[in-house]
């Protein structure tokens, strides 16, 4: 009698099957629980009895902004980003600027830094940007960005330079000392918080920043918070209490 020679099927690893389908089914509950934070992450802001003092940072990517809906979120002041470089501005600049004082906020400018422009060009944009007004908050400068993007070599020693010139010259401008602050890599690079004595405008959602080198004034608590003041998120800011 001939013999059955088809080979037997090896039986299933029924363990390492469940095994898959446990890591597949947690998986799709990290997602999930991943998706509700990021959900609820935006709508956060510090608690006011522990931080009174409440605002944002209003730039023109958020475009139209309901100001007394921010003043009636509990804010307190909003800072507006009034020139970037050289040459950018925000063309809403001044009607921010308007619509925010009649919400009742007090009201600060802002300069996005360039470390590939010299500190001349940046400070004149700002000049042509922001009146000389004795009512507004501290100048704030934002140094978010760093020379490994520039179209020539810039060093670290002449970012530096440029930044204590403009610096110098928006001080003079405003008449009030400039609030520098730094992003984590831009601090990390030039190490703007042991350079400069100036007070540091600090960033970092959720937790408290610590990247610093010396105790911060401002914190950017939540760059990405959720409000019917703006259909793009606002830049949700606290002041150290």
């Amino acid at each position: 009698m001939a013999r059955n020679t088809r080979k037997r099927r090896k039986p299933r690893n029924k363990s390492f099957g469940k095994a898959a389908k446990t890591s597949l089914f947690l998986l799709v509950l990290a997602a999930i629980g991943a998706g509700y934070a990021w959900h609820e992450g935006r709508s956060w802001r510090p608690d006011e009895t522990l931080w009174p003092e409440q605002g944002a940072f209003v730039g023109a990517s958020q475009g139209v902004v309901d100001f007394s809906t921010i003043a009636g979120l509990g804010a307190k002041f909003v800072y507006l980003e009034a020139s970037d470089g050289a040459g950018g501005k925000d063309a809403g600049f001044a009607q921010n600027f308007a619509r925010a004082r009649v919400a009742g906020l007090e009201v600060g400018a802002a300069h996005r830094f360039d470390p590939c422009a010299v500190a001349d060009g940046q400070s004149a944009n700002f000049v042509t940007m922001v009146p000389r007004d004795a009512g507004l908050l501290p100048p704030a400068i934002i140094l978010d960005r760093s020379a490994q993007d520039c179209p020539s070599r810039v060093s670290a020693a002449a970012v530096q330079s440029e930044l204590t010139t403009l610096v110098n010259q928006i001080e003079s401008h405003t008449g009030k000392p400039a609030i520098l602050a730094p992003d984590e890599e831009f601090e990390e690079t030039y190490a703007t918080s042991r350079r400069f004595e100036r007070q540091l405008w600090l960033s970092r959602s959720w937790f408290e920043p610590e990247y610093a080198t010396r105790p911060w004034l401002m914190w950017t608590a939540n760059r990405w918070y959720q409000t019917e003041a703006a259909r793009a998120p606002l830049r949700w800011v606290v002041v150290q209490p």
